[in-house]
C-alpha cells in the first residue's frame, strides 16, 4: 500500500471514530434531558395502599407537593387499600415502566409477605425500582387506656386474659407484627383484619371494640397524644424518641434467647419502615433521575420543618440500602426458622 493510500485509510478511521465518539456524548447528553423534560407537564401518582387519614397516606401527602416542586409536574395521592398493601403493590408491579407511578410501600409488610410466600403475592422487591426508604422507626404496642390487662406487657400474660388484636391485612405490619408478639409471649389472642388502616384501628380500640394493636410510633403518638390509645412497650431495643418513657420490651419482660431472638428478627423487619418503589423495567436515565429527585426531597428544608412540626420524621436511607437492608431480612432465617414465621402468619391466628 502506497503512502497516499495509508494516509487516505488512516483518514477514514478517525473520521470514523469522531463520528462515533461525538454521536456517544450526543447520547450521553440528552440521556439526561430526556428524562427531565418528560416528566414536565404530566402527573405522577404516588400510590398508598392503605386508607385515608393513617401514616402512610400523612407521609404520601406531605411529600407529594415538594416532589411536584423538583420534578415541575402534577403529584397526586392516589388511595387502593386491600390486602394490607399487596393488593396496590401487586397492580403497581404490572403497571406501565414509564415512572409516572410509584408506590408508598410498607417495607415490612412487602418483605414479610415475599418472605413466607403469601398466596396472591405477584411481585419481587429485587426487581422493582428502588428510591429510598422515606422513613423507619420503632413499633409500638398499643392498647385500651385504663384498661387493667393494658398498663404493662405482663398484665396481658395472665391466665384468663383474652386480647382483641385490631390489623388491616393478613399481612401488613399490625397483623403480623400482632401475632408474632401474641406467640412469642404466648398471649391469648385473636387478630380481627379487615380495618383500612391504623386510624380505624385506633378508633376502635378507643370504642373498647379492640384491645391492641402493633404500630409504628409514628403513628402511635397521634394516637396516644390524643387520648385514644395507651402505650404499653417499645418492641425495638431502642427506645422511641417519642416515647423515652416506654420501656422497651427488652426491659419489660424476662426473655429467653429464643424469644429475644425473634423479638429482634422483628424489630430488624420494622426498621425497613416506608418505601418509595417504581415498577420493575423503568427506563435507567427515569430511574436515576427520579432517585436523585428523591435524594433532593428529603433535604428540603421546608419539608423537614414541615415533617418536625407534625412529628412524623424523614428518616432517609437511598436506594442501594433499602435494597440491601429488605434482601438481609429475606435471608436471614433458617430455613426452621423461615417454617415457623410462615405457621405463624400466614395460619395460627388466621380465622378466629
Amino acid at each position: 500500500m502506497n503512502a497516499g493510500r495509508r494516509v487516505a485509510q488512516i483518514r477514514r478511521v478517525a473520521a470514523t471514530l469522531g463520528a462515533a465518539m461525538s454521536l456517544a456524548l450526543s447520547v450521553q447528553t440528552a440521556s439526561a434531558q430526556p428524562a427531565a423534560e418528560f416528566f414536565k407537564g404530566k402527573t405522577v401518582k404516588i400510590v398508598v395502599g392503605f386508607g385515608v387519614g393513617g401514616g402512610y397516606d400523612i407521609y404520601a401527602r406531605m411529600l407529594a407537593p415538594y416532589l411536584r416542586e423538583i420534578l415541575q409536574t402534577t403529584v397526586i395521592v392516589e388511595n387502593q387499600p386491600g390486602a394490607g398493601g399487596m393488593s396496590a403493590l401487586n397492580r403497581l408491579y404490572q403497571a406501565p415502566p414509564d415512572g409516572l407511578q410509584m408506590m408508598l410501600i410498607s417495607g415490612i409488610a412487602a418483605t414479610m409477605a415475599q418472605l413466607v410466600e403469601q398466596q396472591g403475592v405477584a411481585y419481587d422487591l429485587s426487581k422493582v425500582g428502588h428510591l429510598g426508604i422515606v422513613s423507619a422507626s420503632p413499633w409500638m404496642w398499643l392498647g385500651q387506656p385504663n384498661n387493667p390487662a393494658m398498663i404493662r406487657p405482663t398484665d396481658a400474660m395472665k391466665p384468663g386474659v383474652a386480647l382483641n388484636w385490631g390489623a388491616s391485612g393478613l399481612i401488613d405490619g399490625t397483623a403480623d407484627g400482632g401475632a408474632i408478639t401474641c406467640t412469642v409471649l404466648k398471649l391469648n389472642c385473636r387478630i380481627v383484619m379487615g380495618y383500612k388502616g391504623t386510624a380505624e384501628i385506633a378508633l376502635a380500640i378507643e370504642r373498647k371494640e379492640m384491645d391492641a394493636m402493633y404500630v409504628s410510633d409514628t403513628s402511635a403518638n397521634l394516637y396516644v397524644r390524643s387520648g385514644q390509645n395507651h402505650p404499653l412497650a417499645t418492641m425495638a431495643r431502642n427506645k422511641s424518641q417519642f416515647f423515652p418513657e416506654v420501656p422497651t420490651i427488652f426491659e419489660l419482660v424476662k426473655l429467653t434467647a429464643e424469644q429475644e431472638w425473634w423479638f429482634d428478627f422483628r424489630s430488624t423487619l420494622d426498621a425497613l419502615g416506608r418505601v418509595l418503589v417504581t415498577p420493575p423495567g423503568l427506563p435507567a436515565d427515569r430511574l436515576a433521575f427520579l432517585q436523585d429527585a428523591i435524594g433532593k426531597l428529603v433535604k428540603e428544608p421546608k419539608l423537614l420543618a414541615e415533617a418536625e412540626k407534625s412529628q412524623r420524621y424523614i428518616d432517609y436511607r437511598d436506594p442501594n440500602a433499602a435494597r440491601a437492608a429488605i434482601e438481609r431480612v429475606i435471608n436471614a432465617p433458617t430455613p426452621a426458622q423461615r417454617a415457623e414465621i410462615k405457621q405463624i402468619v400466614l395460619h395460627k391466628y388466621a380465622g378466629r
